[in-house]
């Protein structure tokens, strides 16, 4: 019975009013008393956070906290690609006929995946993802898996469904269907890719470090935009964070890339670690 009623509760659940309030939750000064709670609940290493677990005044600002420089290596190398995130590898694979995976018997749509823009689609097909699942237990910050310009960003409002297990296998269409945060990335020789940040029910939102752009927005509306100045990002720097776990779909355009060994559905990885290189 409760495999039947979940399935369906989570399409008439209010979603994004529920994701807004629980991040007023978590951002009120009360909720500091359940971080020490979250932290062996989860098994969260205190070792290589930033500071002291005391400092943090909230239980959002422990959600979005830094690690120490030193816990996260980046990868060496002029033409790699490395893990925006800490998490877990739910999908990978070649980008077929604009489809990619969700899960066994699931597909959904790089043009819808990306807002409706057949022409920002097509430069992908042909190319390669990998869908990254972050559990309320990882680092939270997403960084940069490349050396390049950030040239523009779109925001697509939208349903805010759960992204673990329930989610994926009972909702068609997920990540298509979910509020979304892409981040555009140039580089210089490595082609152009694509960092889909995925909202998720409870994530109260998606912030990004190159503009005020985030998501869960009351009557939000879709927004493709240019970045202004166009900044360069070094490999590994900054560039956004979840407010909760959430998952991160990264789009690579080049089929000139392998995946570098190891790299697997069900791999977890670190922020950092080797992804893919281009091949020789």
């Amino acid at each position: 019975m409760r495999k039947k009623l979940l399935p369906v509760l989570i399409h008439r659940l209010p979603q994004n009013a529920m994701s807004r309030t629980m991040g007023k939750i978590t951002a009120s000064r009360f909720s500091r008393l359940a971080i020490q709670r979250y932290i062996r609940h989860y098994h969260i290493d205190s070792t290589v956070i930033e500071k002291p677990v005391s400092q943090y005044r909230t239980l959002k600002e422990f959600f979005c906290r830094r690690l120490k420089p030193e816990a996260r290596p980046i990868a060496p190398g002029e033409h790699v690609i490395v893990s925006p995130v800490d998490g877990t590898v739910s999908q990978m694979g070649d980008i077929c006929e604009g489809t990619l995976i969700q899960a066994k018997g699931k597909q959904f749509d790089v043009v819808e995946l990306l807002g409706g823009s057949v022409e920002e689609a097509k430069r992908y097909y042909g190319g390669k993802f990998i869908t990254i699942y972050l559990s309320p237990r990882d680092y939270h910050r997403i960084h940069m898996p490349v050396e390049g310009d950030l040239i523009r960003y779109s925001y697509l409002p939208g349903r805010l469904y759960p992204v673990n297990k329930l989610g994926i296998e009972n909702v068609d269409r997920l990540f298509a269907r979910n509020e979304r945060l892409v981040t555009y990335i140039q580089t210089k020789d490595m082609g152009d890719l694509a960092l889909v940040k995925v909202g998720a029910l409870f994530v109260g939102s998606v912030k990004v470090s190159y503009n005020t752009a985030t998501t869960n927005i009351k009557h939000g509306r879709q927004t493709n935009e240019p970045i202004m100045d166009t900044p360069h990002y070094q490999k590994g720097e900054e560039l956004g964070w979840f407010e909760f776990g959430s998952t991160v779909i990264l789009l690579l355009e080049s089929n000139q890339l392998e995946w570098a060994k190891g790299i697997e559905i069900g791999k977890s990885l670190l922020m950092g670690q080797l992804l893919a290189e281009k091949a020789e």
